[in-house]
């Protein structure tokens, strides 16, 4: 598919609201069917995390093939600026939650994520962070604790829940827990096959996998390696022969931790890998054309502000306003079956909504 710079998206995209707004898709008639989803979260990216990875880059990235763009506003139900467990639940449920909670309500109840909505209507389902898999936003889809610390409770929601496929760290919450439980076993038991490096994950070719590479969390990278990529593309083949179709999040959760950090560099070098990870979910998307491929963020971190760069030379020079999170909107890039109903200003709670119509799915 052509490339086309990303400034002429961000034009495109205000047009589209436009479009949008007045009612009718005609392109939809030609749209396939929506059977995977990959919901693809940059924690903490903003637009200027998007651009600093695109200047480093010297002038492309692979996010530049989306198709339609809009943004979503991430406040959380009591605060002017989201934490990353009520934006993940926002994301994962559809429900606008306190800071700190994950997969329930302001009262604490239960909210179904949309990939226990994929899992109950028969569909593969998957989750994939550079973090630990017990962390905040992954957890959002798995599982319901009024807290985003009790990941031991997390590591049981994971053990108890219909997930076929999860990547990424937090291996100390299943077998080294204060209730000396060994969750290992007993996921073992539930039929998965629990890989503890990435040689072992990519040798499993069928059926459930429980891969936990980290005690805690992966590395930064690159010291973590390809990790990220191909943990995406591991996952995928793992869900990807189900004739239902699959949902899989990806989370590249260490964009956060350069905002936090105030780190130029390492946000560069997260958003890069992040974007080898989107190549991989796009080519899977133009082999299967009942495939949608989403990528956004829960918030943005630190107040990236560009002031300076080369394209040529791939320089970026940044400022930061702060460590903690901000309130701006985030982008929203879609690719594939259904792309077009992203365009627009939303909710970050309308992207649940959007994906639970494409698969056609009852709440």
């Amino acid at each position: 598919m052509k490339r086309i710079h990303f400034s002429f998206f961000i034009i495109l995209s205000f047009f589209l609201v436009q479009c949008t707004s007045s009612g009718s898709h005609p392109e939809q008639s030609q749209t396939p069917p929506v059977q995977n989803v990959i919901l693809m979260i940059g924690d903490g990216m903003g637009v200027s995390q998007v651009y600093a990875g695109l200047t480093a880059n010297k002038g492309s990235l692979h996010l530049e093939q989306s198709e339609f763009i809009g943004f979503s506003q991430t406040y959380s139900a009591n605060s002017y600026i989201t934490d990353s467990a009520a934006g993940g639940t926002a994301l994962a449920c559809g429900v606008k939650t306190n800071n700190g909670a994950v997969g329930v309500d302001t009262a604490g109840n239960a909210v179904k994520s949309i990939l226990e909505h994929a899992a109950e209507n028969g569909l593969s389902t998957g989750v994939v962070a550079s973090c630990a898999v017990t962390h905040a936003t992954p957890a959002s889809f798995v599982a319901h604790q009024l807290k985003r610390g009790m990941q031991e409770e997390i590591a049981v929601d994971f053990l108890n829940s219909d997930i076929t496929v999860f990547i990424g760290g937090g291996r100390k919450y299943f077998d080294a827990r204060t209730d000396n439980e060994n969750l290992l076993e007993q996921l073992e038991e539930k039929g998965f096959q629990v890989a503890l490096d990435m040689d072992d994950v990519k040798e499993v070719t069928s059926g459930k996998l429980a891969g936990l590479v980290a005690e805690e969390h992966p590395a930064t990278y690159p010291e973590r390696g390809e990790f990220l990529p191909e943990s995406t593309q591991a996952a995928i083949n793992l869900l990807k022969d189900n004739g239902k179709g699959f949902f899989l999040m990806v989370e590249a959760s260490q964009i956060d931790w350069a905002g936090h950090a105030n780190n130029k560099d390492a946000s560069v070098n997260e958003m890069l890998d992040f974007d080898r990870a989107i190549k991989i979910a796009f080519d899977f998307a133009d082999q299967n054309p009942n495939t949608l491929v989403i990528i956004t963020a829960d918030h943005e971190t630190g107040g990236m502000a560009l002031t300076g760069g080369d394209l040529a030379s791939g320089e970026v020079e940044a400022t930061y306003a702060t460590t903690g999170h901000t309130s701006v909107m985030v982008p929203v890039f879609a690719y594939g079956a259904g792309a077009i109903e992203f365009a627009g200003i939303y909710e970050n709670t309308d992207i649940f909504s959007k994906i639970l119509t494409l698969y056609d799915f009852a709440e």
